[in-house]
């Protein structure tokens, strides 16, 4: 069965229902929703996609997600793909949406943040590996080439909105 995603415009207006396959295929916007996960610690989860997986085939990511359904909400769709992916049941808190350009094709990205207490127990179909790494740790491993490229702007993204700015130093 045809995974369905809702057509896009450049502000996120729906245009139409149509197959991911085919918006994948023509380039066509779509949403996808996204949630970074953080632990008690706030260390950052990350995760390899399987080598089978059709999308960035044994890639290191550290954003768990998938396309909104058709009228599905970006903080709806960021809930159930962590069900999905990991196990977890939880309401991400809406972060941040933009126009990702993307390797494979053009989408919104909403980004979304999650502390996660749960035990994880990831589906082998969504996730191959995972670990937790600090925030130090995660900035080192991004750079590396076996991480999906699309992350390495949500990345940026991310930090410049939840990075507090420095404060300027007297002396």
């Amino acid at each position: 069965m045809a995974e369905l995603v809702e057509r896009v415009d450049e502000e996120d207006h729906v245009l139409a229902v149509v197959e991911r396959s085919e918006a994948i295929r023509r380039r066509w916007l779509h949403r996808v929703a996204t949630t970074v996960c953080r632990d008690p610690e706030g260390r950052f989860l990350v995760h390899r996609r399987p080598d089978d997986d059709s999308r960035f085939p044994g890639r290191y990511n550290w954003l768990l997600g998938g396309a909104a359904n058709v009228g599905e909400t970006y903080e709806a769709a960021a809930a159930r793909e962590l069900a999905e992916e990991i196990g977890v049941r939880a309401s991400p808190r809406f972060v941040f949406k933009y126009l990702c350009r993307g390797v494979i094709s053009p989408y919104w990205l909403g980004v979304h943040e999650a502390t996660v207490t749960q035990l994880i127990t990831p589906d082998a179909s969504e996730v191959a590996w995972h670990t937790w790494l600090t925030e130090a740790e995660l900035r080192d491993a991004i750079r590396s080439p076996n991480f999906v490229p699309d992350a390495r702007e949500a990345f940026t993204r991310y930090h410049a909105l939840t990075d507090p700015p420095e404060r300027p130093r007297v002396e």
